[in-house]
C-alpha cells in the first residue's frame, strides 16, 4: 500500500516488489483511497508525468471492491463480471483488510503464441568481444543474453520459439538446438543476408496463426511479456512497439526568438522523448507489407502499416531495461544485479 502523496518512481518500485500490478492508496487509517494499476502508470507515462511526479493525479479512486465475506469463488464470478484483474478486499468501514488478484484464481496458463527472437546482427560496435561470438551470445553474470531471454519468456508459460540468426548462427544454434536444454520448442529462420530487424519475419513459413512477440535478442529488461501481449489484444493493435521514455537536459540555457527579436529564456531545459525499447508485438497480417527476403527494419514496418491505416500502438515500459549495443552497456549489465532481469 502507498500513501496519496507518494511519487511515480515510489508506486513503480512497489509494483516491481509486489508483482501484482497494482498498487492500493490508502489514507494513514488504511482506509482506501483508490487503486493505481500498470495500466495507469503507462499512461500516465505518455501524458507526460514524471517519475517525481505525485501520483494523486492518476488514482483509479472509485476502483470495485468486495467485503470479507466473499469466498474465491464469489470474487472470480466479479472479476469475470466487471471485466478487472484487482479487487480490494475492504471492511464495513472500507478499511484495507486484503487484495485478491485474478492471475491467484486460474491456474497457469501456457502460451501457443510463438516469440521470434532476432539474432542475427554482427555487434560490430561489441568488437573485439563479438569476433568469435554472436552478440546475443555475449554472456551476463555467467549466461548467454539469448539464454536469459528464452528462460524469462518460459517463465510466463511461452513454449515456442522461433530465433533469426546469420552472423555466427551456427554458435546459436550449437547452444540452443532444438529448445531440449529448457523443454520448450526452438526453430530457426537462417538470412543468407541480413535482413533487418523486421525482413527476417518474411521467411516465417508457415506464418503464425495468433499474435506473436518479436524480441531483440541483446535486450536484458524485466519487461512482462505477458502484459504486452495483452495491452495489445485489449487495444486491438495490429503491431505494437514497447518504448521507453528518455530524458535529456541541455546543458545551456536556452534563447526563444522570433527573428531578431528575444521573446523567452529558457535555462537548461529537459527534453522528453521516447525510444524504441526492441520489443514488439504483431499481428499475423502485419506481415503482408513485408517482401520476402528483402531487408526491413522495424521502424520502416511499422510506417509502411500506418500507411495501410493499420493500427499502431506504443506500450511505455518502466521496467528494468539495458541494449546492450555497446561496450560500456556491455560492461554495465555484467556488472549488474541478476536479480534486476
Amino acid at each position: 500500500m502507498l500513501p496519496v502523496n507518494a511519487t511515480l518512481q515510489q508506486a513503480i518500485k512497489k509494483l516491481d516488489k509486489t508483482g501484482c500490478q497494482v498498487v492500493i492508496i490508502t489514507n494513514s487509517d488504511r482506509i482506501l483511497v483508490g487503486i493505481l494499476t500498470d495500466g495507469d502508470i503507462r499512461r500516465g507515462l505518455l501524458g507526460g508525468i514524471g517519475m517525481d511526479s505525485p501520483i494523486e493525479s492518476i488514482i483509479e479512486r472509485d476502483p470495485l471492491v468486495a467485503p470479507p465475506s466473499f469466498g474465491r469463488e464469489s470474487v472470480f464470478k466479479l472479476m469475470q463480471a466487471n471485466k478487472v484483474h484487482q479487487v480490494p478486499i475492504v471492511d464495513e468501514n472500507r478499511r484495507v483488510v486484503g487484495l485478491q488478484l485474478l492471475d491467484e484464481l486460474l491456474e497457469p496458463r501456457l502460451h501457443s503464441n510463438v516469440m521470434i527472437l532476432m539474432a542475427g546482427g554482427q555487434g560490430t560496435r561489441l568488437r573485439p568481444h563479438t569476433e568469435k561470438c554472436p552478440k546475443a551470445m555475449l554472456p551476463i553474470d555467467g549466461e548467454p543474453m539469448l539464454g536469459r531471454i528464452i528462460e524469462r519468456a518460459k517463465a510466463e508459460g511461452f513454449q515456442r520459439f522461433i530465433l533469426a540468426i546469420n552472423y555466427l548462427g551456427e554458435l546459436i544454434e550449437d547452444y540452443c538446438g532444438d529448445g531440449r536444454r529448457w523443454n520448450v520448442q526452438i526453430d530457426y529462420l537462417r538470412e543468407e543476408s541480413p535482413l533487418g530487424t523486421a525482413g527476417a519475419l518474411s521467411l516465417l513459413n508457415p506464418r503464425p496463426e495468433a499474435p506473436f512477440i518479436v524480441s531483440n535478442a541483446d535486450i536484458i529488461s524485466s519487461i512482462g511479456y505477458n502484459d504486452i501481449l495483452n495491452y495489445h489484444s485489449i487495444h486491438g493493435a495490429s503491431a505494437t512497439m514497447a518504448v521507453r521514455a528518455q530524458e535529456w537536459e541541455n546543458p545551456f540555457g536556452i534563447v526563444r526568438i522570433q527573428g531578431i527579436k528575444i521573446v523567452g529564456f529558457e535555462e537548461k531545459p529537459v527534453v522528453r522523448n521516447h525510444i524504441n525499447a526492441g520489443v514488439y508485438v504483431l499481428n499475423p497480417d502485419a506481415l503482408d507489407v513485408l517482401k520476402t527476403s528483402e531487408y526491413c527494419d522495424m521502424p520502416t514496418l511499422f510506417r509502411r502499416l500506418q500507411g495501410s491505416n493499420a493500427q499502431t500502438i506504443v506500450y511505455p515500459l518502466y521496467e528494468f531495461w539495458r541494449d546492450i549495443g555497446r561496450l560500456d552497456d556491455l560492461k554495465r549489465a555484467q556488472s549488474e544485479s541478476p536479480e534486476k532481469f
